[in-house]
C-alpha cells in the first residue's frame, strides 16, 4: 500500500501539478501588484474612480459589486495574457525559428487519418455518402 502511494507521488505529472500551484501562488503576487499598483491607477487617472460598487443598487441587491469584480477579471486575463502569455508565445516562435523547427503539427491519431483516407477516395470515385448516409452511384 505504501509503495503505492510512493509510485503515485513521485510520478512526474504529480510532482508538476504541484510546482505549478506554488508558482502560481508566487505568482499571483506579481500580477496582482502590476494590476492594482500600474494598470488601475492609470484606469482611475483615465475615467476617474474604477469601482461600479455603487452602480444599479436595487434595495439590499448590488449589481455594481458584481460588474467591478468582472471589470477586474477582464483587467487581470488583460494583463496576464498580454505581459506573459503574448511574448513567452513570441519567444518560443523565435526559438522554434532558430532552431528550424517548423510550426506545432497537431499529430492526428491514425485511425482517423485511416478514415480520413478513405474518404477522399470515395470522394474521388464519386461514391461519397449522400445526405442520409446512403451510398450514392
Amino acid at each position: 500500500m505504501l509503495q503505492g502511494f510512493k509510485d503515485f507521488i513521485t510520478r512526474g505529472n504529480v510532482l508538476e501539478l504541484a510546482v505549478a500551484v506554488i508558482l502560481g501562488g508566487a505568482f499571483n503576487t506579481v500580477v496582482n501588484a502590476l494590476v492594482e499598483s500600474v494598470i488601475m491607477p492609470a484606469v482611475s487617472w483615465a475615467v476617474g474612480a474604477p469601482s461600479f460598487d455603487s452602480f444599479l443598487v436595487f434595495g439590499p441587491v448590488r449589481v455594481g459589486v458584481l460588474l467591478t469584480a468582472l471589470v477586474n477579471f477582464l483587467i487581470v486575463a488583460a494583463a496576464i495574457y498580454f505581459f506573459i502569455v503574448l511574448p513567452i508565445n513570441k519567444l518560443d516562435e523565435r526559438r522554434r525559428r532558430r532552431l528550424g523547427l517548423g510550426p506545432k503539427e497537431e499529430e492526428v491519431d491514425p485511425q482517423v487519418e485511416l478514415l480520413m483516407e478513405i474518404r477522399d477516395a470515395l470522394v474521388e470515385q464519386g461514391r461519397a455518402p449522400g445526405p442520409e448516409g446512403r451510398v450514392e452511384r
